[in-house]
């Protein structure tokens, strides 16, 4: 199967991204591309200086440049668009050259098992080997890809998507036009046991899981990242998160506005995450922490307790980035420092 090739002029484009044209208006772009693999008749992103001294020698045939950038024109046959945030315009421009969104067939496959109390509002989609439990509600133009588990009393609300081998356990609730992606979790049970000492020896007894999940709007929920439920009450996921592949949110959790979580990352239960917060992949953070709004913790860093609101954080224990850089600054010196020593 081929897809039909999408063309806008540079013309359109810079309309678009709302940016300020340089060069021929209606130079046709098919497509668009990282700067280093770039061909003719491609739209490119340059970001930094390093990248704008090189465009007279890249063969794209035009650029999202962002402005105070020295940029040449690259010739007549190339073209720029100066905008404020080159990132943010490519964005917008990859939408334009987006192919069709995969779509489970309309209406309900027959292979799926929707209990007789579920109910589905207009333009919902069903894909092959699904299972939607007693009391589900799913709103309006909801798609759900193959093998999808909805189970008892979850709400779902309109234009979501889940997509293939999501599980939402029972009595969650998740917003509109949310994205769950393969194989995500929402739901299991926190990770909570206490030891008991029997006279036949001691055992864990495993906390009983009791509480729910409430996941706002326009959340987006990576492939294979898992949400517990809480064991009292509810985890919390604010409106507009993003969650990267294999994350974990532990039990009672509750993360603000627009938190951004890259891969991997680890967050203990009863953890309070604030607005506008970004967590760098592979990060570590312990349980019942309070993590302030807009907070930029570095990857890899791990938190072991408190931190405020506003400022960067890095290492391991996590503090404040410029604190930690020059640590690591005299880490370096020191094996010059001690063969310093030794020469003495």
């Amino acid at each position: 199967m081929t897809t039909e090739t999408i063309t806008h002029s540079t013309a359109q484009i810079a309309q678009h991204v709302g940016g300020e044209l340089i060069g021929a208006a209606e130079t046709p772009i098919i497509g668009l591309s990282d700067f280093d693999e770039a061909q003719h008749g491609q739209l490119t992103l340059i970001g930094t200086q390093r990248f704008a001294s090189r465009w007279p020698t890249c063969p794209a045939s035009a650029a999202l440049v962002k402005c105070g950038l020295e940029c040449p024109t690259g010739g007549d046959a190339k073209s720029l668009i100066l905008v404020d945030d080159a990132d943010l315009a490519f964005s917008k421009a990859l939408a334009l050259y987006a192919p069709p969104p995969v779509h489970t067939q309309p209406g309900i496959h027959p292979t799926a098992f929707i209990h007789e109390s579920a109910t589905l509002g207009p333009g919902v989609r069903v894909g092959p080997n699904c299972l939607i439990g007693p009391g589900v509600t799913i709103g309006e133009n909801c798609v759900l890809h193959n093998r999808v588990t909805v189970l008892d009393h979850t709400q779902l609300g309109n234009d979501c998507t889940l997509w293939t081998g999501v599980v939402v356990r029972d009595r969650c609730t998740i917003g509109d036009r949310c994205t769950i992606h393969p194989n995500a979790v929402i739901g299991a049970d926190g990770f909570g046991y206490r030891p008991e000492f029997t006279k036949q020896g001691p055992r864990l007894v495993k906390t009983p899981q009791i509480g729910t999940v409430i996941i706002g709007n326009d959340v987006e929920i990576g492939a294979s990242a898992c949400i517990d439920r809480a064991k009292c009450n509810a985890t919390v996921i604010g409106d507009d998160c993003k969650i990267d592949n294999l994350v974990q949110i532990g039990h009672n959790c509750r993360l603000g506005k627009m938190v951004i979580i890259s891969g991997c990352t680890g967050v203990g239960g009863s953890t309070t995450i604030g607005d506008g917060t970004m967590i760098g992949g592979c990060a570590a953070i312990t349980d019942h922490a309070v993590i302030g709004p807009g907070v930029q913790l570095a990857g890899g860093a791990q938190v072991a307790g408190d931190l405020k609101g506003g400022a960067a954080y890095a290492g391991s224990p996590a503090r404040p980035i410029r604190e930690t850089i020059r640590e690591l600054t005299a880490l370096k010196r020191l094996p010059g420092l001690l063969k310093q020593l030794r020469d003495r």
